[in-house]
């Protein structure tokens, strides 16, 4: 028999507020939920800041109580998602949570709910190999994301990331029923960012745009029984529109917001749009060879410790970890869709020189922008050396879920490639 290919894609996004101000209209949309108790997921710096307790004020005007939990770890880990699960599992029940912060703040708050709700193991949940990719058995409570940097993308997404502290590697739980309920944009959260997190937040909205546009078309994939049918369905016409929408507002902003952040509330504005809009994007379509990597780089850190970040552990933050292999990777995957990887380079890049080899497009409009905003140069910039290389690749191949979604699917030997020669990148 002729094996059918895929005729069905599929696309989703919560419900989105996004201006300045938004954050303080949170006590009325929850509201709309029937809630009465409620508890606010962030970190300390963001909690120092006083944006959680604002939405607790509003939160107060509508009748809704609520607690904050500020112990979310920067860049999470299986240890710190637990116990964030076992407070609020202590102190619950709630019935809504509200995440504010980056990646990390929202993607707990998506563990904490769905463990909560579902009490058992993260592993249970945890996408395979690394653990046994149970499904979430029914609905969660009402979650409202309210980013504090642009980037992640987190508050549209359907998937949280963290760090398996004994295995050196991140993995993450993807279903479509750990998307916020709503989504809650206020970019004057993050006129305060200093430059570095604005830079490595934003190479995040780069290669979420970048690896989701090139990615695997979803009608080259194999039918699917609806039961079988994963968020992550390849590159399809709704995505790609987010996509461009958000490599265009990067061309325009990203520059600026890393250079004069803390006064350019236009720029603020479309990298919170960017973020939110490939987040649209890659939340469906998927992201592949640059996250992949990404995971084992940021699990074996050494002793890199940025700037701009809390200078207590080691880490590369996640959006720099994905965007140091990002030029070698889009080299590899050219081939398998050449006219979709100048098509991100023209939109990213639209006053760069064109280069004589049509491959070398995107990664050069990638390194221009890297070196003008600061990211380190390779992996050697970090702390890696051609000798870790064999022990990076491991991590890189557990992410199956990522390399199946590359329109040029890798082997460990390619893998290994790329990340030799993202040692250095210029």
């Amino acid at each position: 028999m002729v094996e059918q290919q895929e005729t069905i894609f599929t696309w989703g996004a919560p419900p989105l507020k996004f201006g300045v101000g938004a954050c303080d209209e949170i006590g009325f949309d929850l509201a709309q939920y029937g809630v009465s108790r409620v508890l606010i997921i962030t970190d300390a710096g963001i909690a120092a800041g006083g944006v959680p307790h604002r939405i607790a004020d509003s939160l107060r005007r509508y009748g809704i109580a609520s607690e904050i939990f500020d112990g979310v770890h920067v860049e999470p880990t299986d240890d710190s998602m637990n116990k964030a699960i076992e407070y609020a599992a202590a102190q619950g029940p709630w019935d809504g949570f509200v995440a504010v912060g980056g990646g990390s703040a929202i993607d707990t708050a998506k563990a904490v709910n769905l463990l909560t709700t579902f009490p058992g193991e993260l592993t249970d949940y945890l996408n395979a190999p690394v653990g046994r990719a149970q499904v979430p058995p029914g609905a969660l409570k009402p979650l409202i994301a309210v980013p504090t940097t642009a980037g992640t993308g987190s508050e549209s997404t359907a998937m949280c990331v963290l760090d398996v502290l004994s295995m050196k590697v991140k993995t993450g739980i993807s279903h479509w029923r750990l998307r916020p309920t709503m989504a809650v944009v206020d970019p004057a959260l993050t006129m305060t960012l200093p430059p570095e997190v604005t830079a490595a937040a934003g190479m995040d909205i780069v290669c979420h745009a970048a690896e989701s546009y090139t990615a695997k078309v979803f009608s080259a994939y194999e039918k699917k029984k609806p039961e079988e049918r994963v968020t992550y369905c390849g590159a399809n016409p709704v995505s790609d529109v987010w996509c461009e929408q958000a490599l265009t507002l990067l061309a325009g902003a990203f520059r600026r917001a890393v250079s004069d952040g803390a006064d350019d509330l236009q720029a603020r504005t479309d990298m919170m749009q960017a973020a939110t809009f490939a987040g649209m994007g890659f939340g469906n379509a998927g992201v592949h060879i640059p996250h992949a990597n990404a995971y084992p780089i940021a699990g074996r850190v050494k002793e890199f410790r940025p700037s701009g970040y809390p200078g207590d552990e080691p880490i590369v933050p996640h959006g720099m970890a994905v965007s140091l292999t990002a030029p070698e990777a889009f080299r590899f995957s050219f081939d398998a869709a050449p006219e979709r990887h100048l098509r991100v380079a023209e939109l990213l890049g639209p006053d760069e020189p064109k280069q004589s080899d049509p491959r070398e497009q995107l990664p050069a409009v990638l390194t221009s922008l890297m070196r003008d905003i600061g990211i380190p140069n390779g992996i050697g910039a970090v702390g890696f050396s051609e000798a870790d290389v064999p022990d990076l690749v491991p991590g890189t191949m557990k992410q199956q879920r990522l390399l199946s979604t590359c329109a040029k699917t890798p082997t460990e030997d390619d893998i290994a490639g790329i990340l030799t020669r993202s040692i250095s990148n210029w």
